[in-house]
């Protein structure tokens, strides 16, 4: 089972200042286009990799472009021993229909 929160939901923790992980797993090509802001870039493929640079002590958010993604890669978290994976319900699109913040991305 995957713990899921949706933009409003997210949007609203942020803006109170709750100290969350957010991580964007999508391709570099997809991250220049836009990316939520102060977003660490992940890619997907990079996960297994680079997993260890995830803090285990605050909750991590993962997102892609529709919440697909984010939500396989949540799986693999938990099976990993994450417990405190989360995936953003609806990816970035459901962010920018809600039109909460997009930047143009930075991938250093």
């Amino acid at each position: 089972m995957v713990n899921e929160i949706d933009s409003v939901g997210l949007q609203e923790r942020i803006a109170a200042g709750e100290d969350i992980c957010l991580v964007d797993i999508r391709t570099p090509a997809e991250i220049v286009q836009a990316a939520i802001p102060n977003a660490l870039f992940l890619p997907m493929h990079l996960l297994p990799l680079r997993m260890n640079e995830l803090p285990r002590d605050k909750e991590v958010v993962l997102y892609c472009r529709s919440g697909a993604r984010s939500y396989h890669a949540c799986l693999y978290l938990a099976q990993q021993g994450f417990d405190n994976a989360v995936n953003l319900r609806g990816g970035i699109i459901a962010w920018a229909r809600h039109g909460f913040a997009i930047e143009p991305g930075r991938l250093a």
